[in-house]
């Protein structure tokens, strides 16, 4: 009915104003249909640059992944062995990230290499990365402690970078 009455020039049941004079009515609906666009136009911004901003993760809540990082950074506190354990599963949970993401790869390097044209500060958790992998594939391979805490923190920003935290 308001569309019909405000589309129809202000004709309220075939009745025609007389030139010069304006209806009331007419302006009210062309002024509050204005109102009701703009209304919607801004609701749909807001929820475009929500949903932009954070990445859906599909069932990853972020309080959860704030969780398992806090466990993360608890356990690099607890000398070498900790803090190996700390590279290892933050690794893993970026991956997780970057899974859940639908980045493309078959390994972990490969969801990097396509992250890193979206996101081109990801490519520094490089280091972190190979480092993980020398843990884990070499056993005589040794660490410092403070080369597994910078790799964490490496992790930490990547994170950062995705919009996760």
């Amino acid at each position: 009915m308001l569309f019909q009455f405000v589309f129809d020039g202000g004709n309220v049941a075939g009745k025609v104003l007389p030139s010069g004079t304006t209806n009331f009515g007419s302006v009210l609906g062309i002024v509050l249909l204005v109102i009701v666009v703009g209304l919607l136009a801004a609701i749909g911004i807001a929820t475009m640059f929500r949903a932009l901003s954070r990445p859906s993760l599909e069932g990853l809540d972020p309080k959860r992944l704030a969780a398992m990082w806090a466990e993360i950074e608890k356990t690099s506190e607890h000398g070498l062995m900790g803090a190996k354990l700390a590279v290892v599963e933050a690794d893993k949970l970026l991956d997780t990230v970057l899974r859940k993401l639908h980045f493309p790869g078959e390994t972990m390097g490969e969801r990097l290499k396509t992250a890193a044209y979206k996101y081109p500060n990801i490519s520094k958790v490089w280091g972190a990365h190979k480092l993980r992998n020398q843990l884990v594939h070499d056993a005589t391979f040794e660490i410092s402690l403070r080369q597994a805490k910078s790799a964490v923190r490496d992790f930490h920003a990547a994170l950062k970078t995705l919009n996760v935290f």
